[in-house]
């Protein structure tokens, strides 16, 4: 297969030379929406560090799975780029998920305990744990959040 019949997924039409952190639709595909949760302006050369998007994974996963959309969370991950996370939902309004997104981070960085998930038995990296280190990244994530309105989910070009 040459390189010229490969279409471009929608990722790679995004300029990411001006992307500024935010809540984005990334994509929809019938009842499911891709939302772009981007914690850090991309190519800046300020990325997360592993431990930080493990422990932000673990953390969120776990809470927006017990949150008032867990039944319709499909996926929740870091981006390979270290620049943020995407999520899927299916049959929820993009504000409501932006809502239920800022509960969860507060309900985050209200936590005090062990990380969710923080054992051999459940995770197959789980030293690489720092509930500190989510907290860090989510505090800083949630003043974005915090002013993002309806008109800027969509990507501006």
């Amino acid at each position: 297969m040459s390189e010229k019949n490969i279409a471009k997924i929608a990722s790679f039409t995004i300029n990411h030379e001006i992307l500024e952190p935010g809540f984005y639709i990334s994509r929809i595909d019938g009842d499911i929406i891709t939302y772009d949760l981007r914690t850090r302006k991309p190519n800046a050369g300020d990325y997360m560090d592993n431990s930080t998007m493990h422990s932000v994974e673990h953390m969120v996963a776990t809470l927006i799975r017990n949150s008032e959309i867990k039944n319709d969370v499909i996926y929740f991950g870091p981006m390979g780029c270290q620049t943020g996370f995407y999520l899927l939902v299916k049959d929820r309004a993009p504000v409501k998920v932006h809502q239920c997104l800022i509960s969860v981070i507060e309900e985050a960085l209200a936590y005090e305990g062990e990380i969710f998930g923080n054992s051999a038995v459940e995770c197959g990296n789980y030293r690489s744990l720092s509930l500190e280190a989510a907290k860090r990244e989510l505090k800083a994530y949630l003043e974005v959040l915090k002013k993002v309105e309806e008109k800027d989910y969509v990507y501006k070009q």
